[in-house]
């Protein structure tokens, strides 16, 4: 087996986001799930989204191959001001099992070993939790919310809520420092082209959710107190086209607040998963991003 760093190309971007997919689609039938289609759109959004990694973190961003040159593996991170993330960790069904996802973890750990911080979204394979855990992060059950949205039942935001956009930077990498211990940067720029952004900031505090553009999923949600975590998803609830159904991921039982604003929308809640922090608590209020966590 050999390591290489993933190159900025589409062919690249392309081979990561195609294992993926197959990781991924392996793990959807072991819960007895239908695979998540992907259409031409989503799969060019993927493509963007690993080479925005790639060119901020080239030394954290890996590619596996046999020894046919077959990519087997991939796995992406990134560390931002001093908080290290897992992007991406996926192996192909055929070969899990082999030692190339630890080989892959030990790589993008070998990169963010100067970091006194980490955090990972743990993906559904079961081995997944173990090879964490071993490589000492503590693990938090996540809870997962999916459906339909009962405007009615959810109730309207308390207080102002607005559109975002990159004027608030400052205000992102605030609540993100104050939250995680370092700022996402970069990774806003490409969340503000990519998602719709709802911010709130008075005097009862600041926050931020981002939503997909096709309101299918809250990609991220920081703020400095429940109350505006509340509002601010709340409002992105809001915001979700009529007949979309949405999901929020990677809810921690410190997200309690989280959890309510779900049951009055009507959202279904399953057990799912972990979160997994090194060197911090669980941050609150904090829906991480499985790829800029």
């Amino acid at each position: 087996m050999l390591l290489r760093p993933v190159r900025d190309t589409e062919d690249d971007a392309e081979t990561v986001r195609t294992l993926a997919e197959a990781a991924f689609g392996a793990s959807h039938e072991l819960k007895g799930e239908a695979p998540d289609p992907r259409s031409a759109a989503r799969a060019a959004h993927k493509r963007a989204q690993i080479l925005h990694i790639v060119r901020h973190d080239p030394a954290g961003c890996w590619i596996a191959e046999d020894a046919s040159g077959r990519a087997v593996g991939a796995a992406q991170s990134h560390i931002r001001e001093g908080t290290w993330g897992l992007a991406l960790l996926v192996v192909l069904p055929g070969v899990q099992g082999e030692g190339v996802g630890r080989a892959l973890l030990q790589r993008t750990l070998e990169y963010g070993r100067g970091c006194l911080r980490g955090i990972i979204c743990c993906s559904r394979h079961p081995a997944a939790a173990r090879v964490y855990r071993q490589a000492g992060f503590a693990l938090h059950p996540t809870i997962r919310m999916r459906g339909l949205v009962d405007r009615a039942g959810l109730g309207s935001a308390e207080g102002a809520a607005v559109e975002g956009g990159p004027r608030d930077r400052d205000l992102l990498d605030s609540v993100d420092r104050r939250l995680r211990g370092g700022a996402h940067g970069p990774d806003h720029d490409f969340l503000i082209r990519h998602h719709r952004l709802v911010v709130a900031d008075d005097l009862a505090g600041s926050g931020y959710c981002y939503l997909t553009t096709d309101g299918s999923r809250v990609a991220l949600l920081g703020a400095t107190s429940r109350r505006i975590a509340t509002r601010v998803l709340t409002a992105a609830l809001h915001g979700v086209p009529e007949g979309t159904e949405v999901e929020v991921q990677d809810v921690t039982a410190e997200q309690q607040w989280a959890v309510d604003v779900g049951l009055r929308a009507g959202l279904e809640l399953r057990s799912e998963g972990f979160v997994c922090f090194r060197g911090l608590r669980p941050p609150s209020p904090y829906i991480p991003s499985g790829a800029f966590l």
